[in-house]
């Protein structure tokens, strides 16, 4: 036995029957990067690698009540929240968060599946940026996610320019914003890292094959546990880039959908195949 802690990291998130993404997405990264996972379960799906059939949102009493019982037990180095459910959780959620104001929150602002099935309405993204959005350490959105929070039926969304995106979330309150370039056509990858005085960093990746169920949970969860292990934020950006990265380079297909991220890379290097 030992006295000294894991960092502790509490993620929000839907369940994911599949295991690639959510709230079991979460605890396999924060494991696989040294951290002690606390999960508070805000819906049940049901989901496989193809797509998400249906959820169910779970009570925000319910999610307030798991919330409280461990941050009443345990200290916690980080937040990171997925998929939200209901209007009412995101209300119970913020809080929740709002009395931990010194721990960072990464938001990955889960609105759709890889498929494109529905998993947020107009209002709950209007009560995200109403009532998340201002206690937000880092926003991890991809650049279809970020220009779907802010439409306006006054303006064509699509042509928004993904660093006007960042600068008014910034303006509500959030501190980064970490904008994925997956879903743009480009040979490469680029992320790019915005605070409140612009450009903070860009990172470019070679574009892989394939399309993968559970990356946008892998890197939220990874900059949250790379913050609970003490990095400022633009280090714990690029760590948590690198560890996707190779998670993703090390994916793999077990079902008829997406690949699904390896969070346990690292265990496997060398395996001889049987």
């Amino acid at each position: 036995m030992t006295d000294e802690l894991p960092p502790i990291v509490l993620t929000f998130a839907a369940t994911d029957p599949s295991g690639g993404a959510g709230i079991q997405a979460d605890i396999l990264t924060l494991t696989s990067m040294g951290c002690h996972a606390l999960s508070v379960v805000t819906a049940i799906t049901v989901q496989d690698t193809v797509g998400v059939e249906d959820y169910l949102p779970i009570d925000a009493d319910w999610i307030a009540d798991q919330a409280r019982s461990v941050l009443e037990d345990m200290p916690v180095a980080a937040f990171k929240i997925g998929l939200l459910g209901s209007i009412e959780a995101i209300a119970a959620i913020a809080e929740i968060v709002s009395d931990y104001p010194d721990v960072p929150l990464i938001l990955d602002p889960v609105l759709a599946s890889g498929r494109g099935d529905e998993l947020a309405s107009d209002d709950m993204q209007a009560a995200l940026l109403d009532m998340l959005i201002p206690q937000t350490t880092i926003l991890t959105p991809n650049s279809m996610e970020i220009r779907r929070l802010l439409q306006d039926d006054s303006e064509d969304n699509a042509e928004l320019d993904l660093g006007e995106c960042a600068r008014r979330l910034i303006d509500m309150g959030c501190e980064y914003v970490l904008i994925t370039g997956t879903h743009e056509n480009t040979p490469q990858v680029f992320n790019t890292l915005y605070g409140e005085n612009g450009v903070l960093r860009r990172d470019a990746w070679d574009r892989l094959p394939g399309s993968y169920h559970g990356s946008g949970c892998t890197l939220a969860s990874a900059i949250a546990a790379a913050l609970a292990h003490g990095l400022d934020l633009p280090e714990a950006v690029r760590e948590a880039q690198e560890f996707t990265y190779e998670a993703l380079r090390a994916a793999f297909r077990p079902g008829m959908g997406q690949f699904i991220p390896d969070r346990l890379f690292w265990a496997r290097e060398g395996e001889k195949p049987q």
